[in-house]
């Protein structure tokens, strides 16, 4: 579990989010970012939750709701490859997921909160898993995938989103963590 995972090991579609994770152990990355999201969101002030940086992108709330949705559909895959499930999983169509979440209704706290619960939860199972299981491979979105590289996405996705946060929005996320 303390390896990058090899490109053989993931579809080319997750080669961004693992490129945002240099560091060969995973689960540290993945347990920094609790505290890291959580400083970030204090950092907005509620008049910036709704904030959409151009007409027909998410807003600071949908976007917090989308790191949710995707810690829960990386998660959620990890564990039954890690299981052996051997049936596909199906895409995460990530628009669609947030068009029917109403997010700005929601505050960015909750959202925030909503987060760190599931990675706790993606964090524990992690943490049990041998080494024969941070191996196996499922199918999801039509591609393989081994568990290992789905802790990688991950944390990735969380890099990925909090520099969109910083460029387009100017939510600052601090430290690189």
């Amino acid at each position: 579990m303390n390896r990058r995972p090899a490109d053989t090991e993931y579809p080319s579609f997750y080669a961004g989010y693992i490129s945002h994770v240099p560091e060969e152990a995973v689960l540290p990355v993945l347990a920094g970012q609790v505290d890291l999201l959580r400083r970030v969101a204090d950092s907005v002030t509620e008049d910036r939750e709704t904030f959409r940086y151009e007409p027909g992108k998410w807003s600071v709330r949908e976007l917090f709701g989308h790191l949710g949705d995707g810690e829960r559909v990386f998660g959620f895959r990890a564990f039954c490859f890690s299981r052996g499930e051997a049936q596909p999983l199906p895409i995460f169509d990530q628009e669609s997921y947030v068009a029917h979440a109403d997010y700005d209704r929601r505050s960015l706290e909750s959202l925030v909160g909503d987060w760190i619960e599931v990675r706790q939860v993606n964090l524990a199972l992690l943490r049990r898993l041998d080494g024969e299981a941070w191996e196996r491979v499922g199918t999801a979105a039509g591609a393989p995938v081994t568990v290992r590289a789905l802790a990688y996405v991950m944390a990735g996705h969380v890099r990925h989103h909090l520099k969109i946060l910083a460029e387009r929005y100017g939510v600052g996320p601090g430290p690189r963590v």
